[in-house]
């Protein structure tokens, strides 16, 4: 029996291999700094290794060092034994900066749960781990906060909102996708639906945006709990992926049973193509499943469109996004 070619990948030299086993350095390196408040300490003051050190509770030598190589990746800089942010690192890393990363704390535990990766690996399922503090679940809520205000605008520009009145956001967190919804369009209302434990955190973001009249909460568990009805969209993102297939088929009919004739479910998720190598992006992220929720993955087309079906939803489509989450949307006839 003849063995079958193998098929040559992308070349692979030496130096991209050590570039790739050694990318945690820089990435812990930044970590450690927001662990330790170095980038706010530093605000838009010069200060010296033996200040910061004092500021942030550490040995001088070592915050030296840190500093140095924070210098070496671009985020501070150094004049006469004297440490500074750069410009980007205010923008990015200071609290008050223009597209401040509130949610960097959830990055820091990301790093640890990525640690048992090889553990999760071998028993098929993420480790036991203690019980998580409140401030894991604001960095939590405060992270996906940031990466959805500026696809929002974007996903309701794509799925168009005419007709629309009433939307229910499943697991919507900090509401960015609610608020995003109700400002597209007059005269539409939301519901967020999330935990009770995050629902204060969800009225903290839609009262600052000064919504509170037009976007509501509702607390409850969306695997356990009965949704509530009556809506023209219901909008599942960066939801399937925490749960198993048969978490996502059940949660789908609900889905399905909470509109209205003519609405339409929208699931905005990584779409995996059929043998789960594309997009890249989505294979790390079906790892990080694998090491931070019981049965969570990233799913393939088939297998949400399946779920679909099978809650009754017809005239069902697929938006692909180039940074590769994608929208699947189905509609209830």
């Amino acid at each position: 029996m003849a063995m079958r070619s193998i098929v040559s990948g992308p070349e692979f030299n030496l130096p991209r291999l050590r570039e790739l086993l050694s990318g945690f350095r820089p990435s812990r390196v930044l970590l450690t700094a927001v662990e330790l408040d170095v980038f706010n300490v530093l605000g838009d003051k010069f200060l010296s290794a033996r200040q910061v050190a004092a500021r942030i509770r550490a040995d001088r030598r070592a915050s030296e060092r840190l500093l140095a190589a924070l210098c070496g990746m671009g985020l501070l800089v150094e004049d006469n034994g004297r440490f500074a942010n750069t410009a980007t690192a205010r923008r990015l890393l200071v609290r008050g900066g223009e597209e401040y990363q509130a949610g960097l704390g959830h990055t820091v535990h990301l790093w640890e749960s990525w640690s048992t990766l090889t553990a999760a690996v071998r028993r098929g399922r993420c480790l036991p781990r203690r019980a998580r503090p409140q401030s894991w679940l604001d960095d939590f809520i405060a992270a996906m906060n940031d990466r959805a205000v500026p696809a929002a605008a974007v996903v309701a520009e794509r799925i168009g909102l005419r007709g629309v009145k009433q939307v229910l956001d499943v697991g919507g967190g900090s509401g960015a996708y609610a608020m995003a919804f109700v400002r597209a369009r007059q005269g539409i209302t939301a519901v967020v639906f999330d935990l009770p434990e995050v629902v204060p955190l969800t009225r903290r973001y839609i009262e600052g945006a000064g919504l509170a009249d037009r976007v509501h909460t509702h607390a409850g568990d969306y695997l356990g709990d009965p949704l509530p009805s009556g809506f023209d969209l219901v909008l599942l993102s960066a939801i399937v992926h925490s749960n198993s297939a048969d978490e996502n088929r059940r949660l789908i009919r609900k889905c399905a049973k909470a509109l209205n004739r003519n609405g339409r479910l929208v699931v905005q998720d990584f779409i995996m193509n059929e043998d789960r190598t594309r997009p890249v992006a989505g294979t790390f992220f079906a790892l990080n499943m694998l090491v931070n929720t019981k049965a969570g993955d990233t799913y393939t087309a088939n297998e949400i469109g399946s779920w679909m079906k099978a809650a009754g939803l017809s005239d069902i489509r697929l938006q692909e996004f180039p940074a590769g989450n994608s929208l699947f949307i189905g509609r209830l006839l």
